[in-house]
Parts: C-alpha cells; sequence; structure tokens
C-alpha cells in the first residue's frame, strides 16, 4: 500500500505537498514504485494520508511536469514507461570547477587564487591598514551639501558624466596642493580609484603588452592590467623606491606610487622621479602614478606630484577620496594628458564607469566651501600623533621582535620581523586574536622576497592602537622567548 510508504509531518517547514512530492520522486527514483505501475487515484492517496485532495493532485502534476508520472483525465497517474533508461542516461552533474572553466576567462579563473580584495572580517578592527578615520569626518557638513544637491537637481535635466563643477574644484586643488598641470576637461570622475586603473587598463593596454609595478606594490594595479591580459613584472624597490630596469623588457606601462610607496611609504626623490620619466619614451610608454594619500605628509612639505614634472604628455594621475575623507565616499578621479581627454571620456561612458551626478554635485559644494582642505589640515595633525604612536608602542613592546620603519606620510607603516620569520603565519593568529593586518609577503608581485606586517594607523585611537599593540605583543610572545 503506497500510503505505508509516505510519512508526512505538518510540523515541517516545508508544506505537505512539497513533502508528498519529494518522496514520490524518490521512492520512483528507488525502483519501490516500478515503470508502468499505477497509483492510487488522487481522492484514494488523499484519504489514507488524511491531507486534501488538493495536495496529491499538486504532487501527482509537478511529478508529470518532472516527467516521473503520465496523466491523462479520468485514469490513475501510471509511473512512467521509460523512467530508468530516462534517467540513468542522463549527464552526471559536473563538478563545481569543471562547470565553470568553459565559460570563464582565463583571468577569471586565476581569481580563486589571488588573496585580493582582502579577506578581512566585516567589521573594522585595528590595525587594519588603509582606512580614514570615519569617526572624525564632518557628517553633518557633508549631509547638507548632499541635500542641496540633491534639491537643486531638476527631474530631466541633462545628465553630464563629469561634471563641470566638480572637475573645476579638482583641478584647482591639485595644482595648488599636489603640483598637478592640467585644465578641467583632463579631469575625469570615476566611482573608484580601481575603476580608473581599469579605464586606464582597457585604453592603454594590448594583451602581451609589457607592464612594470612596484614590488612590494599595490596588487589591485597588477590585476586591473593583467585582466586586460598585460605582462606584468614586478620592479624591486631601493630606499628612494622603483629602480629603473635597464634590462628588463620596454614597458607600454609603469604604474608607480612616488609619494607614499604602496606598502613601505617611500618617498622618490625628484631625481628618480627625472629617472622614470626618461625611461618613458613618448608615443610609446605611459606612466601611472596612483597618489593615494598624497594628502598627508607629516615631516615636511609634500612632494609635488609626478604629473606636474611631466613635460611630454605621459603621465595619467589618479587619485581618491576614500583616504582623504572616508572610506564610504569611493570617488576616483584620474588627469589625462589633454591628447586623450576625449579618447578617455568616450571609454569611461562605453565601459559604464559613471559616478553619481548627485554626489559629484555634494563634493564640488564640499570643496568649494572649504571643508575638504580643512579637513585634511585638521587629519594630518591627528595621524601623525597616531603614526608616532603605534611606532613608539612597537619599538616599546615589540622591538626586539620586529622593526618599525616610520613613513614621513600616509596612513599605515610596515614592520618588518628581525628574524624573517614566515609573516602568514604571524597574521592568521593576530587576526584570530582580534588584530587584523597584512602580511608584507602577499603584496609580493614576484617571488616574495620580504616578511613583515603592513599596519594601519590613521583610522584608529590612540588607546585603539595601545590595545592592540599589547595583543600584538602576547601572540608573538613565542618569538621573544626563542630569541631570548
Amino acid at each position: 500500500m503506497l500510503a505505508e510508504l509516505i510519512t508526512l509531518k505538518r510540523s515541517d517547514e516545508a508544506g505537505l505537498a512539497e513533502q508528498l512530492t519529494h518522496q514520490l520522486r524518490e521512492l520512483i527514483s528507488a525502483g519501490s514504485i516500478r515503470r508502468g505501475a499505477a497509483l492510487p487515484s488522487s481522492r484514494q492517496l488523499a484519504a489514507e494520508l488524511d491531507v486534501s485532495r488538493n495536495t496529491v493532485t499538486h504532487a501527482y502534476e509537478q511529478l508529470a511536469a518532472e516527467g516521473y508520472l503520465h496523466v491523462a483525465e479520468r485514469r490513475r497517474p501510471v509511473v512512467t514507461d521509460d523512467i530508468e533508461e530516462r534517467f540513468a542516461k542522463a549527464a552526471p552533474v559536473p563538478k563545481r570547477d569543471a562547470a565553470r572553466k568553459p565559460l570563464l576567462s582565463p583571468w577569471a579563473l586565476r581569481l580563486q587564487d589571488v588573496d585580493w580584495p582582502l579577506s578581512y572580517q566585516a567589521d573594522f578592527r585595528p590595525l587594519r591598514p588603509g582606512l580614514a578615520d570615519a569617526r572624525e569626518f564632518p557628517h553633518e557638513i557633508w549631509a547638507r551639501c548632499l541635500r542641496r544637491s540633491a534639491l537643486r537637481r531638476r527631474f530631466n535635466e541633462q545628465t553630464v558624466v563629469n561634471r563641470q563643477s566638480l572637475r573645476d574644484a579638482l583641478r584647482g586643488y591639485l595644482e595648488v596642493n599636489r603640483g598637478v598641470r592640467a585644465e578641467a576637461e583632463q579631469v575625469l570622475i570615476l566611482p573608484t580609484a580601481q575603476a580608473a586603473l581599469t579605464l586606464i587598463a582597457a585604453t592603454a593596454i594590448v594583451p602581451g603588452d609589457a607592464v612594470w609595478t612596484e614590488d612590494p606594490g599595490y596588487p589591485g594595479a597588477a590585476a586591473a592590467f593583467r585582466a586586460a591580459g598585460a605582462d606584468v613584472l614586478g620592479i624591486r624597490l631601493d630606499e628612494w623606491g622603483m629602480m629603473r630596469m635597464r634590462e628588463a623588457r620596454a614597458p607600454k606601462l609603469i604604474f608607480t606610487t612616488p609619494s607614499h610607496q604602496h606598502p613601505t611609504g617611500r618617498v622618490m626623490p625628484v631625481a628618480r622621479r627625472s629617472e622614470l620619466l626618461a625611461a618613458a619614451e613618448p608615443g610609446k610608454t605611459w606612466i601611472v602614478e596612483d597618489d593615494y594619500d598624497g594628502e598627508f605628509h607629516y615631516d615636511s612639505r609634500p612632494m609635488p606630484a609626478l604629473q606636474g614634472l611631466d613635460r611630454e604628455g605621459r603621465v595619467l594621475y589618479v587619485g581618491t577620496f576614500a583616504k582623504a575623507m572616508t572610506a564610504d565616499i569611493r570617488f576616483g578621479y584620474l588627469v589625462v594628458p589633454s591628447a586623450l581627454a576625449r579618447t578617455m571620456e568616450i571609454a569611461q561612458r562605453h565601459l559604464g564607469l559613471i559616478a553619481s551626478v548627485h554626489i559629484q554635485e555634494a563634493l564640488s559644494d564640499f570643496m568649494a566651501d572649504g571643508h575638504f582642505l580643512a579637513h585634511i589640515r585638521r587629519m594630518r595633525r591627528i595621524y601623525r600623533s597616531r603614526r608616532d604612536h603605534l611606532a613608539a608602542g612597537l619599538t616599546r613592546h615589540l622591538g626586539d621582535v620586529l622593526a618599525a620603519e616610520i613613513p614621513p606620510g600616509g596612513m599605515q607603516l610596515i614592520a618588518r620581523f628581525r628574524d624573517r620569520a614566515a609573516d602568514s603565519d604571524a597574521v592568521a593568529r593576530l587576526v584570530a586574536a582580534g588584530v587584523e593586518v597584512r602580511a608584507l609577503s602577499s603584496l609580493a608581485v614576484e617571488r616574495p622576497r620580504d616578511s613583515g606586517l603592513l599596519l594601519g594607523f590613521a583610522a584608529w585611537r590612540e588607546n585603539e592602537i595601545g590595545a592592540a599593540v599589547r595583543i600584538m605583543a602576547n601572540c608573538l610572545a613565542g618569538k621573544r622567548a626563542a630569541r631570548g
């Protein structure tokens, strides 16, 4: 009797009809109900199971749609004659990796092995690098700028991808504070700085082109250029930043962070910048200057941008609001040579790398009213104090294990293991204990040669920094004992 093979639970989250459908399907698939067998009528089975007839009818109709049953008017449902052949010959479900490979590009397949974006926890914890302190941001002022922007927008007003007001404000700021030489039409506004790198890669790189990047360096740059098919070559650093490699293959593009090298914080002097410009032959090589946190220089006046030294139109200058303001305002901008301005803006539209007009206008007000520069000046003082506090704490509590390198600016510093221990193991222990840091070895473009930690100080108050350093000292106590 079929009803004896079926058990329905009225308390189950799955409804009675779903339970009945599933159990009948399993009985047929297992051969407990043979092909050609007639099932009870919906009325009879409903009575035997003490359920509504609609419940049984739904199950029968669903199984008929799936090919398990043949249902005819005024006849009992019958198990399909070729049920074994139909389902036995079905292609086996491919493994996840095998199913994915034919559908994705080689670049997409490599993403599973890439440790970027960083696999941090969802909540922010000290000493995560690269973050601005959102708690110190003037949110009330920013809210007023957003509201003003929203109120003056008009329905069906023509949308311009790069708002002139923000282009003008940025051009003026960059000229005075970063030494950038450009007209407003050379400034493109993008959703993120990473979008700027994607735009550059899409317009400048042909598959197989050689690209130089700093090693260790910013992993997002290498990711964007590899996605465009570039052959990325990591160029080692000396005390002044990226070295010129005369024996290396001539590059189509050079990526550099001269104001504060990522991650070391080293500042590239003018002589080295001139060397780099000389290596970029006009019409053959582009230089991408990522000035991600150039606003924050503490020990002297900030070095002017590399772009300002360029007289041949070889440098594409990338910046971001995420560091100067907060991580939530991730807008990036790109200053391109005048010869590329029209092409790059058309490419920007085609790729859909378009930033919210509403926020663009709020940003232009925030800058025009002086709030942007005032915020940066205030945060310079705060971040410098936090840098010094972190450096002093590392020296006091971990000086025999780590050698901290104090950068002249930026939002993070590196501390190298004195015994060149495996930094990835230390990072795992620290993250488990509540301190989020980055392994220096994970930022290598070629073979990892550096062992250390990348520590953020900008987003964390001094009491938070102190607590984090004490946790680090406890976690790394084994190293201290081993050395003693």
